[in-house]
């Protein structure tokens, strides 16, 4: 369990928050609007009212005493900017900032920021990949070259055991499990069938997937 200081509650903040008390980490939630703070208290272990970009406000907040400060400002750039900046300054271990733009991103970085998410060009990628190819069903990008697939079997493969298939050493793809249902089987041997009625996770390079399943 961590603990987190979320500042921005709009729908990707509010998002975040949900998730995170899923997860059952601790979370400080911070947004200039009463509205949102309000929305959010169900899902996080306590919320403050106020403006960010504040030195005194975010200095009374103890930053330093969180694992990780995510920075979920979507409508403001320079407040954004400005948050992320103070949070290095007041001494944060680990600030996340949102972008939107690569311009952004750069600033971000250069102004304190550990790492940078990009929600819509992140969801950008994963939709375009999702839904170009019919038997692509996730995917989670690991780095800009490799992935994770989770991908109907081809039918020329079922009943075959992995080791038979062999695609670690003719295709440089690594098969790490299938799903049937929702639930996840991670238990693979080489004398492992796969089976008619799943799914399964390949990991590898984007190009060696695409090839290997012509996506």
């Amino acid at each position: 369990m961590k603990s987190i200081l979320l500042i921005g509650l709009g729908r990707f903040g509010r998002h975040i928050a949900i998730r995170l008390d899923e997860l059952h980490h601790q979370v400080m939630a911070v947004d200039r609007e009463e509205k949102r703070v309000n929305a959010v208290l169900p899902h996080v272990t306590n919320a403050q009212i106020g403006d960010s970009t504040d030195e005194e406000f975010m200095e009374s907040l103890g930053v330093r005493n969180f694992d990780v400060c995510i920075v979920a400002i979507g409508d403001n750039f320079q407040s954004s900017l400005e948050t992320t900046s103070l949070l290095k300054d007041l001494g944060a271990r680990f600030v996340v900032a949102r972008a939107a733009r690569d311009v952004h991103a750069k600033f971000l970085l250069k102004n304190g920021a550990d790492e940078v998410v990009y929600p819509e060009k992140q969801l950008a990628a994963w939709t375009a990949i999702r839904y170009s190819a019919d038997h692509i069903l996730d995917y989670i990008e690991l780095d800009a070259d490799h992935a994770i697939f989770e991908i109907s079997i081809p039918k020329g493969w079922i009943g075959k055991t992995v080791g038979q298939l062999d695609i670690r050493n003719k295709h440089n793809i690594n098969i790490m499990g299938f799903k049937h249902n929702g639930i996840m089987d991670l238990n693979i041997r080489s004398t492992t069938c796969l089976p008619d009625d799943s799914t399964m996770l390949v990991l590898g390079s984007i190009k060696d997937i695409q090839k290997c399943f012509h996506i």
